[in-house]
């Protein structure tokens, strides 16, 4: 395939010529499912460990909901290679966090695509301290 798509399972994703090229920030512009399939839906996770504890560090906190993220797509049988969307939510947004998070998704993701993906800056997340969250859409084959 081209660079503009790649194909992964049950999913395509491509970053159309005339669209910049988001590879860098750890995103696909596009993501399409092709079914039959199943739709599994991981709810924002943040950077809490198993014990409920929270790092007030951001670095942290992404690094650790990235591995919350794992844990709940492989209970749901899914892998990072069959999430088509995330939702990610950063208290303070700055251009220092983004490297941070597009640093950990592509070690997470290594050479496979990446899914789409919107940032949203928000002012305070559910928790006193929490300055990260990551959501995901994955589409497995029936």
């Amino acid at each position: 395939m081209s660079r503009a798509a790649s194909k992964s399972n049950a999913l395509t994703f491509i970053n159309p010529p005339g669209l910049y090229d988001p590879r860098p920030n750890g995103y696909s512009h596009v993501a399409v499912a092709e079914g039959p399939g199943r739709i599994v839906y991981i709810a924002g996770q943040g950077g809490e460990d198993a014990a409920g504890g929270l790092s007030t560090d951001f670095h942290r906190q992404v690094s650790q909901a990235m591995k919350n993220l794992k844990v709940a797509l492989d209970a749901a049988g899914a892998d990072v290679g069959d999430v088509a969307r995330l939702t990610v939510l950063v208290v303070d947004h700055s251009m220092d966090r983004l490297k941070i998070f597009g640093t950990a998704l592509r070690e997470m993701w290594g050479d496979r695509p990446t899914p789409a993906c919107t940032l949203i800056p928000v002012p305070r997340l559910a928790l006193d301290n929490m300055l990260f969250e990551i959501e995901a859409t994955a589409v497995l084959t029936a």
